[in-house]
């Protein structure tokens, strides 16, 4: 049977959605939305060459998602709505979609928000819609890999998640290539990281506790070190369960100190005052100058993710290791953070598409079945290497 897809937001991540739902997700239709119409019709001209047996018909429309009736315009008669916006539009776009009797799924990326999203639950269910936030990368597949090495062993009880996207090599002054929205990239090195440390929820301040974390040539060694947003609910949905659950971002050498600095000495407030009682903005510099200076259009980029499961199995003491090492396609011109963040995201909303999600506002690891979705990654070109130790 084949669906009808709405993307709002034609930006990185939004076209590899919309690719991997017109050709791996049954589609008849995929509608791309965007406040900029000339990013629309982009994305849609990208994607009809790229897939140009395709059957699935590319929509590209006008759609302000602050404006609720543009969204209601834009998602009506949609069978699943994905939204690959800053996640601070998140809350009114779940109410938009419970509205229009239409599924969702997004990105996620600030836990809080997406508990306000769950507090929905009642109205989902009410209207017969799976509401699903923090599908992508990190939060998202992380995550996923972990409730998969949870459901396989009979005492889990330690889950270890790193993650990151880099440069094939150090480039620049922090040996990084900006992959992704520059708002997301601080909130992640804001806050706090929300853990399970011996069997309690615990917060942990970002950007500290660096360790070592070596992966095989030409990478060699990174370093990973806590940031906010990776569990998500993970640790909410595991208490008393689990014993630990922790995330951190992988970088390589001596990124996080220069970052730390940064934060420490006032780069990114929004405000500061000077001797003289004037103000001013230095996080709108800051900001300007990291996307600016961290661009290299020219440099490929590469996403590690490490998932570590441990615990006990048929009396056994039993750890799963998940690797993922994706890289930039030459072929399609979608980079590793793209097709990594993207395809996993369009794989839910293919699941709740098919009605392999039941409705309510749920948390990922809750609302997708584990094991299905790990069995149907590499379909979506997402090839995880598992390890098994004893």
């Amino acid at each position: 049977m084949p669906f009808n897809y709405v993307i709002l937001g034609t930006g990185r991540q939004g076209v590899a959605i919309a690719y991997d739902l017109a050709k791996n997700c049954e589609a008849a239709s995929v509608t791309l939305a965007d406040v900029n119409p000339e990013a629309a019709n982009n994305a849609s001209s990208r994607l009809t060459k790229l897939l140009p047996s395709a059957t699935c018909q590319f929509i590209p429309v006008k759609c302000d998602v602050a404006n609720s009736n543009d969204v209601a315009n834009a998602i009506k008669g949609a069978d699943v709505v994905v939204s690959a916006v800053p996640y601070r539009f998140n809350v009114e776009l779940t109410d938009a979609a419970i509205a229009a009797g239409t599924s969702s799924c997004d990105l996620g990326g600030n836990t809080g928000i997406v508990r306000e999203q769950l507090r929905r639950d009642k109205a989902a269910v009410s209207a017969g819609v799976s509401i699903i936030p923090d599908c992508g990368l990190a939060p998202g597949l992380g995550n996923h890999l972990a409730a998969h090495g949870i459901a396989s062993l009979d005492e889990p009880e330690h889950v270890h998640i790193r993650c990151g996207g880099l440069p094939e090599k150090p480039v620049g002054p922090l040996g990084y290539k900006l992959l992704f929205n520059i708002e997301g990239l601080i909130n992640e090195y804001s806050g706090h990281g929300e853990f399970l440390r011996d069997g309690r929820l615990a917060k942990i301040q970002t950007l500290t506790e660096i360790e070592e974390i070596e992966f095989p040539l030409p990478i060699g060694k990174c370093e990973a070190a806590v940031t906010s947003g990776g569990t998500s609910t993970c640790p909410d949905t595991y208490l008393g369960r689990l014993r630990t659950y922790d995330y951190k971002t992988i970088r390589y050498p001596g990124h996080f100190a220069i970052m730390r600095a940064m934060m420490e000495l006032g780069f990114f407030k929004d405000e500061v005052k000077l001797r003289d009682g004037t103000t001013f903005n230095p996080g709108v510099i800051s900001r300007w100058l990291l996307e600016d200076r961290l661009d290299f259009p020219d440099v490929r980029d590469i996403v590690l993710l490490r998932v570590t499961v441990e615990g006990r199995h048929q009396g056994r003491e039993r750890t799963l290791q998940y690797d993922l090492c994706d890289r930039h396609d030459e072929k399609t011109g979608f980079s590793a953070m793209e097709r990594t963040t993207g395809f996993p995201t369009a794989l839910v909303a293919y699941m709740q598409a098919r009605g392999l999600t039941t409705p309510g506002a749920r948390p990922l690891e809750v609302a997708v079945p584990a094991k299905q979705f790990f069995d149907e990654l590499p379909l979506h070109d997402i090839n995880v290497n598992v390890q098994i130790k004893d």
